[in-house]
């Protein structure tokens, strides 16, 4: 996947507030942004990045490929200058990677009154997201083009996948410490147990059946054999 900076051409204009200043149109941070009206106002951080990854969204809904996506084009599509994307991100991998993480549901609030519990909670997000990718063509167009370009699925996995990896570990290391679970056990390889069956049926088969109450019964039949005896 080439990942280089292409022509600005077949854009449109996005919805991020600009202004005035000496006669030149400039973006919500005073940075030029070609073809904007002049508009009053300075609009919070926040709004100019989500005007940037909506920009985003908007070119690959109209069909536009991850590789013809240049900053430049975003930068036209949001309304902004190419210097206030790259304030923010320093490439479009890093600009994309957070694109695929507005595209997600938000990570669960976990509850907190037991490992198994707090177990249930993140293997129903992950029922939930393989739900989502199977309904929308749109979002399995996005991660199928994303998996071409090695150096964006390694960021992907780094800064969105990684994460919710260690937090499992360490909700079974809290379980290990609190006599949840054996003392003996390697967290890291029963961290990759637990979450194994979800993945098989969002992964590698698509079409695996995902019912509620699915995340309940791989929680509680591995528990089963990880409890403590009894002396």
């Amino acid at each position: 996947m080439n990942l280089t900076d292409g022509p600005a051409d077949g854009t449109t204009t996005g919805a991020a507030t600009g202004s005035t200043t000496g006669g030149t149109t400039t973006d919500a941070e005073g940075t030029p942004a070609p073809g904007r009206p002049p508009t009053r106002g300075r609009p919070r951080s926040e709004a100019v990045e989500r005007s940037i990854i909506e920009g985003v969204l908007r070119l690959l809904e109209e069909g536009v490929p991850l590789a013809d996506i240049s900053i430049e084009r975003v930068a036209r599509t949001a309304g902004v200058g190419k210097a206030t994307i790259y304030r923010r991100w320093p490439g479009k991998e890093e600009l994309f990677v957070d694109v695929m993480r507005a595209m997600e549901p938000a990570d669960p609030e976990l509850p907190g009154t037991s490992m198994r519990d707090d177990l249930v909670v993140l293997l129903e997000a992950l029922r939930r997201r393989g739900l989502a990718n199977r309904s929308s063509a749109f979002l399995h167009n996005v991660h199928a083009q994303m998996k071409s370009s090695p150096k964006l699925w390694a960021a992907y996995h780094a800064t969105v996948v990684e994460p919710r990896r260690l937090l499992g570990i360490e909700l079974l290391r809290r379980g290990r410490r609190n006599g949840e679970i054996r003392p003996d056990v390697d967290v890291t390889l029963l961290n990759d147990l637990f979450v194994g069956p979800m993945l098989v049926r969002t992964v590698l088969h698509s079409d695996g059946d995902l019912p509620e109450g699915l995340p309940e019964q791989i929680v509680d039949t591995l528990l089963e054999g990880l409890r403590p005896t009894a002396p």
